[in-house]
């Protein structure tokens, strides 16, 4: 019997000391001069964990100039080796104090404490590392230029940091994916002004307390907190102190951000939206097409914006595959992130779950087959206040319906047939979003052949969501502007000069 979020009882209240989410900005936890703050509640069952500070005009402005005083300062004057040396120790002390980033993300996101230990925290420390490291092994070009009197002249180029640089980060996997972000901007000697999602202030905040205590300067490291119109967004973006922004979240908000940053032509860097597809050939290896179509469908309850809302399976194993992915999505366990054995949380907030309930009823009433799920679980006590659906899986649609042809972001999937390659090509491409796709095959002429026709910006074949942090990574069409990752981070984190030098 499902639930219905709609009649809920009274919201649960924790016995534990309500927090206070303050702004970091130039080295200090500061409030917000307007006194005003919004509440942070639990996914997982709706208590109270504090109040956020909403930060305005005046926070962004300090922070601006925060970041420029940094840069004209100690923090400036910094060698490659030296602001590397204290990025290792930045990722040095995340790590020591592990715990607490986890405690923290778990507490904004309500995802399994597995994921936290093995995965998104982790991987949000070593950016620091990878990124420290990278910057300083990428060379810049020279070239000898011939000049009339023949004695020629010595063209090279060096980079520059951009300057202060706007981050603002989605609530999915907030550490990895804003120090994703921080860790190439400081690395390439910039100063940053983070606005996290205001559903998950913890771990940015936490960071603060990491940048003081292994010696960064005040002001290269800061955090805004609050909302996107009339708030810390719109003030973050239109800034003309901000050098460059670079966003993850919806397509939507990036073209509103793209509009506030045309003022001052300053760069952006995207990751938007995404429909993305799987394509399984009858020739896959179906454990682990079933184990990576899984994950890329369920892991973080859905929200993963490389994660898989649509999957294509080749006609002859069609039927077996819906049939185990059944089986598998319902041995699925929900519940709170301590719990030994959870495997799927709470979507993020009443907000999101009102939406991905949409889509369900929306699929319902489109016609589809509800191979699984397509409602609210019924959870034990307060948990039944908390943001839970149903991992669902559809079948018998049309390609233009919506749950098909729209973003869900939740722990859902449809899958249909196919016949030939080019037909699978079609229906992959036939979007408006590119950012990634999977292809199960053994047949690697194919896989090579297919990954090169599907217009995504990152294919993976035989595997999800494994990335070489060297690699571009970013969407095409309506899925971002721009690459990250390695050099192609350093491209959009810095400034590259010319100098011309005659002999």
């Amino acid at each position: 019997m499902a639930n219905d979020p709609s009649a809920a009882g009274p919201v649960p209240t924790s016995t534990a000391a309500l927090k206070e989410f303050k702004h970091f900005i130039n080295g200090q936890f500061v409030g917000s001069q307007s006194g005003k703050s919004f509440e942070k509640r639990s996914p997982s069952d709706n208590h109270l964990i504090g109040h956020v500070h909403e930060g305005g005009q005046a926070e962004v402005d300090a922070a601006v100039a925060a970041g420029r005083a940094a840069m004209d300062g100690p923090w400036g004057r910094m060698s490659i080796d030296e602001r590397a040396a204290l990025l290792h120790k930045v990722a040095d002390e995340i790590t020591r104090r592990f715990a607490d980033f986890v405690a923290a993300e778990m507490a904004d996101t309500g995802q399994p404490k597995s994921m936290m230990e093995h995965a998104f925290i982790p991987r949000g420390a070593a950016n620091f590392k990878i990124f420290a490291d990278v910057v300083k092994n990428v060379a810049t070009e020279s070239f000898m230029t011939p000049t009339p009197d023949g004695a020629g002249a010595l063209n090279y180029a060096i980079r520059v940091p951009k300057g202060v640089i706007g981050v603002i980060c989605p609530w999915n996997a907030p550490l990895l994916l804003m120090t994703w972000k921080v860790g190439p901007a400081l690395a390439c000697g910039n100063t940053v002004i983070v606005k996290p999602s205001e559903e998950t202030p913890g771990t940015a905040t936490l960071l603060g307390e990491v940048m003081n205590a292994v010696g960064v300067p005040p002001g290269v490291y800061n955090v805004v907190h609050g909302l996107g119109p009339n708030s810390a967004g719109e003030f973050l973006t239109k800034h003309d102190g901000v050098a460059a922004i670079t966003f993850t979240g919806e397509t939507r908000t990036g073209a509103a951000i793209q509009k506030a940053a045309a003022d001052g032509i300053r760069d952006v860097s995207f990751e938007l939206g995404g429909k993305n597809a799987a394509v399984v050939f009858a020739d896959c290896d179906l454990d682990a097409a079933i184990e990576g179509t899984m994950r890329s469908v369920f892991l973080n309850c859905g929200q993963v914006c490389l994660g898989t809302e649509r999957v294509y399976v080749e006609r002859p194993l069609y039927e077996t595959f819906v049939a185990t992915l059944k089986a598998r999505a319902e041995a699925l366990k929900l519940g709170p992130s301590e719990e030994k054995g959870v495997t799927l949380g709470p979507l993020i907030s009443r907000e999101h779950q009102a939406k991905v309930l949409g889509y369900y009823a929306r699929a319902k009433a489109e016609g589809a087959t509800i191979v699984t799920g397509g409602g609210v679980p019924e959870m034990p006590g307060a948990l039944s206040q908390g943001s839970w659906v149903q991992p669902t899986i559809w079948t018998d649609l049309p390609e233009t319906a919506s749950v098909v042809r729209e973003e869900i972001f939740g722990p859902c999937c449809h899958i249909s047939p196919f016949d030939s390659e080019a037909e699978v090509i079609a229906k992959a491409n036939d979007t408006r979003y590119g950012l990634s796709t999977a292809i199960w095959t053994r047949d690697l002429q194919r896989a090579h052949r297919v990954a090169a026709k599907i217009e995504v910006g990152i294919t993976w074949v035989n595997s999800w969501f494994l990335r070489d942090l060297r690699t571009p990574f970013g969407g095409s069409k309506q899925s971002g502007i721009g690459r990250e990752g390695g050099v192609h981070s350093l491209e959009f984190y810095t400034e590259l000069r010319n100098i011309c030098v005659k002999l």
